[in-house]
């Protein structure tokens, strides 16, 4: 038979399976990309006559070729399938391809043709009958090149409709993930969608900050340093680039594609694939598209709450400055910010310290209850001494590492110094129970609350000092006489009753002229600190003027109050050096007989002095009872 004949044959023969083939992939409807192959294998079956017909299609994610066949008995006698690597054992040829198929188990009649794009092979045709073994070799490779079209062009069909599909759930999560403010919710979209798209890999989000507290999601530390330097995962975090770790022993590939923003890289997506070693090169910038998507969902997310973290901030700062600028006392300011910081840190422990011109520590009244016992002193001494080595604020994680004189309760500490012109006058420290407790944003924060309320607490303290040097005598430390005449008139206006008390020491000029001035006034001080010691917080004590102190007693009886007198005037008699006696006057009142006014108070106490001063001294007049004279 001619040349020109047999090609007009093939030529027919072609076009007839040209025909075919376009009406059964225009008719045919098939749920599966894989169903179609395997009903196209029985149309080739039927139009060649053939006992069987399979097709070997590569799958790149298993770096394969797979069996595709309608007839039990091929997959049987076949290979299920053959990997890349079989080829690497063999010579590049056909028979070698027939070895690996294994021609053996189903007789001589067996043909084989590659199924190529270009110079890339994608699959193989199988034949066995005596039709495919006088099919001529120009026949079969006409056949496999029409075959090879329809394939493409279904494989194109199904590709796009996957991939519409794809990014289709690709669109409605980017929407979401745009309009979300919540970190975890947005983590968890991530999730779900590539375990829709790709149900058999395995996924993990590598995040450098604790994003997520929900459990469920698999989250893990991404951690890098020096050692781990060269690792895929953080060369994809610090290079922002996809990085790919073939593992040939476990026969698996990992996939790292980085979570990238605008304005940083906020983790990483690890994609880990079971058995496959190749990630085709349109999945790998599907996984590139969806991490950078979830990147930027990330940040903004993390924008926001930043924001509304710095909003939060604000009004932290401007409502304490408030409170702090309002005339209130200074232990109700330090009660105040204690309870604001244990609030808004979530902090056990909150202690304001500041220290005199010897740094001698003091402890303000409205710090928590640990700086209020002794087991705090040995940590306040040594936040002191590492505060002032390093001339600025103090961050520990972890306290249980520091060389501490005891171990602690207390793991993790923030301490800001307190600055007076430059110079460090106090501390506030913020303690909690476990270690890495406090974020550094936390940190931050605690500083700016601190500088903006170390102003108010020192006017605070300098005011208090004023007026505590309004109502106390410089010398004696005593009550002002001004100050125990306003005391006077308030209790007398709400008591029921009370004693005036008025000490004179006598022939205090004798002192004076014979010890000096300042012997005369340690003496002084010496029976002002007798009265306090006898008083204690039973009245209030007085310098009346010059070498005279007066304790007024409320609610007391003038039996008590002689009483009292009593041990005062003993006790002074004994315990003075150089030795002196004191002379005493009381002035007793009751509401039941009448309610005097300070002055008449005075007066009588007044008189009452004198007469033990004029009867010799060293004793105690009271005067008679203030009663009406009518």
């Amino acid at each position: 038979m001619s040349r020109m004949i047999v090609q007009s044959l093939i030529k027919k023969r072609i076009e007839k399976l040209q025909s075919r083939l376009f009406r059964y992939f225009t008719s045919e409807s098939p749920y599966t990309y894989e169903q179609f192959i395997v009903n196209l294998t029985e149309e080739i079956k039927e139009f060649f006559g053939a006992s069987f017909c399979a097709i070997y299609l590569l799958d790149e994610w298993k770096g394969r070729f797979q069996l595709h066949s309608k007839d039990e008995f091929v997959k049987e006698s076949l290979r299920n399938h053959f990997s890349l690597d079989d080829f690497y054992t063999h010579t590049s040829n056909q028979l070698d391809v027939q070895h690996i198929i294994g021609p053996q188990t189903v007789g001589s009649s067996l043909r084989v043709t590659s199924l190529h794009s270009g110079q890339t092979v994608f699959g193989y045709l199988v034949l066995k009958g005596p039709s495919s073994i006088q099919m001529e070799d120009e026949l079969l490779c006409a056949v496999s090149s029409e075959i090879t079209k329809c394939i493409k062009k279904v494989e194109g069909f199904y590709t796009s409709m996957e991939e519409e599909k794809k990014y289709e759930l690709l669109y409605k999560i980017t929407s979401h993930f745009h309009s979300s403010i919540d970190t975890d919710g947005v983590l968890k979209e991530i999730i779900e969608t590539l375990r829709k798209t790709y149900p058999d890999f395995q996924y993990y989000l590598l995040l450098s900050n604790d994003y997520t507290k929900d459990n469920d999601l698999p989250v893990r530390e991404l951690t890098y340093d020096m050692d781990l330097e060269y690792s895929a995962s953080t060369q994809a975090y610090l290079t922002g680039e996809v990085k790919i770790e073939d593992h040939l022993v476990e026969k698996r590939s990992i996939l790292y594609a980085p979570l990238k923003g605008k304005q940083g890289i906020y983790g990483v997506l690890k994609v880990v694939t079971p058995g496959y070693l190749y990630f085709p090169k349109k999945d790998i910038e599907f996984f590139i598209f969806i991490a950078h998507t979830a990147g930027k969902a990330l940040e903004n997310a993390q924008l926001y709450q930043q924001s509304r973290k710095l909003n939060s901030d604000l009004q932290l700062i401007n409502s304490t400055s408030q409170k702090l600028n309002s005339n209130i006392r200074l232990t109700e300011k330090i009660r105040y910010m204690a309870y604001k910081i244990q609030q808004s840190f979530h902090a056990d422990e909150v202690g304001f310290v500041t220290y005199d011109e010897r740094s001698t520590p003091n402890v303000l009244e409205g710090s928590t209850e640990y700086f209020t016992s002794s087991d705090s002193s040995a940590l306040v001494d040594y936040v002191k001494k590492s505060v002032s080595h390093q001339d600025g604020p103090l961050f520990i994680s972890d306290l249980k590492a520091k060389s501490i004189d005891h171990v602690l309760q207390y793991r993790s500490l923030m301490a800001v110094p307190m600055k007076d012109h430059e110079h460090i006058s106090g501390l506030a420290i913020v303690l909690h129970k476990d270690p890495y407790f406090f974020t550094f944003e936390s940190f931050k924060l605690l500083q700016s609350l601190v500088a903006h309320s170390t102003l108010a607490f020192a006017n605070s303290i300098l005011r208090e000092e004023l007026e505590k040097a309004v109502i106390t005598d410089y010398l004696t430390k005593l009550h002002s006489r001004v100050h125990l005449d306003q005391c006077v008139e308030h209790h007398v206006k709400r008591d029921e009753n009370g004693s005036l008390i008025l000490f004179d020491i006598d022939n205090f000029k004798n002192i004076n002229d014979t010890y000096g001035h300042q012997v005369g006034d340690e003496v002084i001080c010496q029976v002002a600190d007798l009265i306090k010691s006898v008083i204690g917080d039973q009245g209030l004590s007085a310098r009346w003027g010059g070498e005279e102190l007066a304790v007024y007693l409320p609610m007391l009886s003038s039996e008590k109050a002689h009483d009292l007198t009593e041990v005062i005037r003993e006790k002074i008699a004994v315990s003075t050096s150089p030795a002196v006696t004191v002379s005493c006057g009381i002035a007793s009142w009751k509401a039941e007989w009448l309610r005097p006014n300070r002055k008449q108070i005075v007066q009588q106490a007044d008189q009452a002095l004198y007469k033990a001063k004029s009867s010799g001294r060293n004793r105690i007049v009271t005067a008679h009872p203030i009663k009406d004279r009518n």
